[in-house]
C-alpha cells in the first residue's frame, strides 16, 4: 500500500473514529474499518454503509460529524432493517427476541453461553471446560500440542 501523504489528507482528518466502543482506523475506506468492530464482519459494514447512505469507499477520517452520527443509528437500527438471516444472534434464549451483538456484548454473551453449557454439564461444555475441540473435529492426529508433536525414530 502507497504511504499517504498527511498534507492531502486535510486538517479536519480524524486518524480514529469511536463507533460502538471500539476504534476504527481513518486511514481505511469506512467498508473495511467498520470491521474492527466485534460483531460486524464485511457484509454486515456493507449493510450498515447502505443503510447510513454513505460511500463504502470513503475514507473513514473523512467522515463528518453529522455522518458519524447517521452510521451510530445505522448500527442501532441494523437489526430491524436486516433479513433475520443477517443477525448473529437469532431466538435468544433467554429473551425469544432476535438480536445482533456489537462490541463487548458479543463476547459477554459467548461467555455466559459457554458458563451455562458448562453448568448443565453439557457434553460441549465438557468439551469447553477440558479445553478440546467442540465441533467433533478430529484429536488424534490434529492439533496436537506440547510431547508429543511428532514421531520418534530409533537410533541406529
Amino acid at each position: 500500500m502507497a504511504k499517504i501523504d498527511e498534507s492531502e489528507l486535510g486538517d479536519d482528518f480524524n486518524y480514529i473514529i469511536r463507533l460502538a466502543d471500539t476504534d476504527v482506523d481513518g486511514l481505511t475506506p469506512i467498508g473495511m474499518g467498520l470491521t474492527s468492530v466485534r460483531g460486524i464482519g464485511a457484509r454486515t459494514s456493507l449493510a450498515i454503509c447502505d443503510i447510513a447512505g454513505l460511500d463504502k469507499e470513503k475514507m473513514g477520517g473523512h467522515l463528518s460529524e453529522k455522518e458519524q452520527e447517521s452510521i451510530r443509528e445505522a448500527i442501532e437500527a441494523y437489526p430491524t432493517k436486516v433479513p433475520l438471516w443477517m443477525l448473529n444472534r437469532q431466538r435468544d434464549i433467554e429473551t425469544g427476541d432476535e438480536l445482533h451483538l456489537f462490541s463487548m456484548d458479543v463476547k459477554m454473551t459467548q461467555e455466559d453461553d459457554i458458563a451455562r453449557l458448562r453448568a448443565t454439564k453439557a457434553y460441549r461444555g465438557l468439551r469447553h471446560a477440558s479445553r478440546k475441540r467442540v465441533r467433533g473435529q478430529r484429536t488424534r492426529s490434529n492439533g496436537r500440542t506440547g510431547l508429543t508433536l511428532g514421531v520418534q525414530r530409533k537410533n541406529a
